[in-house]
């Protein structure tokens, strides 16, 4: 696949954005916070999610995205990822899901373009069961689900995608003691385990409670009381990220080598 093919891949992406952004812009402005969206999307899900949004490896261990193994290669300057969008949803649900790709365009080196046959690796979005999708590369055809009633929200698309491009939530990060507490008591029964740390690759970005990845205070409540607080300030509200906050787009530039 030649530069200018490529080249010309990517600009039709954007026009087709760009003739969509006045139809999908007051979906993607007034959309709610990503883990309200989550819970509500999840709720019947009666799959083996892991941490509420992430299917489960089909081909490493348990053991989390953290080294190369699980990056998106990059070819020169940019990493190329191949989608395919499923028929299934409408056109202006198609151009929001295209619109929320193409954020990532604007200050990362990740670069969307559209499958083709000789695409081996690719992410197809489809409406399924809820919200999720895999920890970083897996192989092959490497579904997200966005489930057309409940998922399709800018900040939900980036977070789903940020796990593919190998992101763990934010409040699971290994160094997450020394920020935030966990209050087990208020978590619902049966969801402690969304509250795990995992060993987690930081590449030296701060603890980021605006960030597109971080979970709300009453995340899995089970009584309305918050289940996570800041350590500095119990009182900060969090978790209610519309857009890929400036620590979100630093590690992708940082992981990637942007």
């Amino acid at each position: 696949m030649t530069p200018a093919f490529l080249l010309l891949l990517i600009l039709s992406m954007a026009a087709v954005c760009l003739s969509a952004a006045i139809d999908a812009k007051n979906q993607i402005d007034e959309s709610p916070d990503v883990s309200d969206v989550l819970r509500k999307a999840n709720a019947n899900t009666k799959s083996l999610l892991q941490y509420d949004d992430i299917m489960p490896s089909r081909r490493r261990n348990a053991s989390p995205c953290t080294s190369g193994g699980c990056l998106w290669p990059k070819s020169s300057r940019y990493v190329y990822v191949p989608v395919h969008i499923s028929s299934s949803y409408s056109a202006a649900e198609h151009n929001m899901i295209v619109y929320s790709l193409l954020t990532f365009h604007r200050s990362t080196c990740i670069r969307f373009v559209w499958k083709s046959w000789w695409h081996r690796d690719y992410l197809s979005f489809y409406s399924g069961n809820g919200c999720w999708s895999y920890l970083g590369l897996n192989g092959g055809k490497q579904s997200v689900s966005l489930m057309r009633n409940g998922c399709l929200y800018r900040s939900t698309v980036q977070h789903e995608v940020l796990h593919a491009l190998g992101y763990h939530h934010e409040q699971n990060r290994s160094d997450r003691d020394s920020y935030i507490q966990i209050l087990t008591q208020n978590v619902e029964p049966g969801k402690e385990h969304n509250f795990n740390k995992v060993q987690t690759n930081n590449l030296g970005t701060p603890y980021d409670f605006n960030s597109v990845m971080h979970y709300s205070n009453t995340a899995f409540s089970k009584n309305g009381q918050p289940t996570i607080i800041s350590k500095a300030n119990p009182n900060l509200i969090f978790g209610n990220a519309r857009d890929m906050s400036t620590n979100d787009i630093a590690r992708v530039n940082k992981l990637y080598k942007c």
